[in-house]
């Protein structure tokens, strides 16, 4: 496999501001609420923070969850409301959203029976349904749908689509039809990727497709495309592997091979951070990946559907962390990234977008960014992305906790 330098390569070698967690935790997750950055933090803690976005100063602390924060994502009109909101999941079995003005949480789902570790979550598009993945007990792992009005029991409980942990839950978003909203891709260390139909209480007409990579999966998302939808995954072995809708396999590939050794400039992939969806490639898709010594690269792909197509290296965010990085997050809308690492430091650089400067004069593009309190931090653009995905890791070779 080959990894290509884009034209418009650079790497920065200085965050515009870090902060670190004030209990000098590990950064488990990243997402964006309104004005703030928000972050999830390890056990002993537990705690969710809450970062304004243009100084980086610490304003909220959330308790989080007992024993840990397994889940931190933001979703937009829970239960019908019109605000963005702070969706979170835990070992102590609850799914919970949050007011960030009080502190408190607003609602409060938990698993029926003997309590359950839930380590992934998410919330339809309407808002209406909220669905979480829980580990394995004795021999069932379930997924858990509740109506968010109505929190004290769940609607229904699906049983058997997996058979181990369910790492990753995440709605079909931004769909035309209705129906589509419904669909529930899930992924678990089973090794299956599924999607389902969340409204439908037969479990066994529920599940829709099923694609069996046969190792245990990590991360799952879905890949929203212009003409179709496909599904990306990441193993705890650091392979990566793209799905079709029906979930055929597409591609499977260890993301630590490409790498780049031109020029004097080297990098070589040691673990997957994350993918995000965006329009500024081809494939609708930018991974993140990191190196053991703390450092983060934007890799993409012209086909992810083609295992013969080169990936391309478009930055490289370097000497930020002293360790792995566990969480990024890509600020689209105000050319940010912000990352988190187990060195407990959560910094924001500047991320060009590829290729928008090629010819432009690097000071004055550096001049720019550093101005974390102009106007264009502090406003706030909410558009069709689904900003939410972002969830720390349940398993992970190279990460303990």
């Amino acid at each position: 496999m080959s990894l290509l330098e884009s034209p418009s390569f650079e790497t920065i070698s200085s965050a515009i501001k870090s902060t670190t967690h004030p209990d000098r935790s590990y950064v488990l997750a990243l997402t964006s609420l309104g004005n703030y950055y928000v972050s999830s933090a390890s056990a002993p803690s537990n705690a969710i923070h809450l970062f304004d976005k243009s100084s980086l100063k610490c304003v909220q602390t959330l308790k989080g969850h007992q024993n840990a924060t397994t889940a931190l994502r933001t979703v937009r009109g829970i239960g019908g409301s019109d605000r963005h909101t702070l969706l979170s999941a835990g070992k102590d079995g609850c799914v919970i959203t949050w007011d960030e003005r009080s502190g408190a949480p607003t609602t409060q789902m938990t698993t029926s029976g003997r309590s359950r570790t839930v380590l992934s979550c998410d919330a339809s598009h309407d808002g209406l349904t909220v669905a979480a993945g829980t580990d394995l007990q004795k021999e069932d792992a379930f997924i858990l749908y509740w109506d968010p009005r109505k929190p004290a029991v769940p609607l229904r409980i699906h049983g058997s689509t997996h058979s181990d942990d369910i790492t990753a839950v995440h709605f079909l978003k931004n769909s035309p039809s209705p129906t589509s909203g419904q669909i529930l891709l899930s992924a678990s260390t089973d090794g299956l990727v599924s999607t389902s139909n969340s409204a439908e209480d037969d479990e066994d007409e529920a599940v829709l497709n099923v694609g069996s990579w046969g190792c245990s999966i990590s991360q799952a998302g879905w890949i929203r495309g212009s003409s179709a939808n496909r599904v990306w995954a990441a193993s705890d072995m650091e392979t990566f592997s793209c799905w079709s809708n029906e979930l055929d396999m597409l591609q499977n590939c260890d993301i630590r091979h490409p790498s780049v050794h031109t020029h004097g400039r080297t990098w070589v992939t040691d673990y997957m951070i994350t993918c995000h969806n965006t329009k500024r490639f081809d494939s609708n898709l930018a991974v993140f990946v990191g190196s053991n010594e703390g450092d983060v690269a934007l890799l993409s792909s012209s086909n992810v559907s083609d295992s013969s197509a080169p990936w391309t290296i478009n930055s490289v965010w370097a000497n930020g962390h002293s360790g792995v990085v566990r969480s990024v997050f890509w600020d689209e809308n105000h050319e940010i990234l912000v990352t988190g690492g187990e060195d407990s430091k959560i910094s924001a650089w500047r991320c060009p977008i590829p290729g928008q400067f090629s010819g432009f004069d690097k000071s004055a593009r550096d001049e720019n960014a550093m101005d974390m309190d102009s106007a264009i931090l502090k406003r706030e653009r909410d558009d069709e992305m689904d900003i939410s995905e972002s969830e720390p890791e349940p398993k992970k070779v190279k990460r303990q906790s």
